[in-house]
């Protein structure tokens, strides 16, 4: 296979996989907000801004990966 072929398949499994990984994360995310407010629901507040700033921090990372595949996609 040539490099630039190689080099859109690489990207588009880092910008795929990126995706994939941040969706099960954030399920499984959400369902222990949801387990740890059920038990509990006078710690719902405290639990909300974890819960945000998890969320933020885990989509981050496929942020990150569509730039570094777009990157590679149209710069390399």
């Amino acid at each position: 296979m040539e490099l630039e072929v190689l080099l859109f398949v690489a990207g588009g499994l880092m910008m795929g996989l990126g995706a994939v990984g941040a969706a099960i994360g954030v399920g499984v995310l959400g369902g222990k907000f949801l387990e740890g407010v059920a038990r509990q629901p006078e710690l719902l507040p405290m639990l909300r801004t974890q819960l945000f700033i998890v969320l933020g921090l885990v989509d981050a990372v496929p942020m990150i990966a569509v730039g570094i595949g777009l990157y590679v996609i149209f710069a390399v």
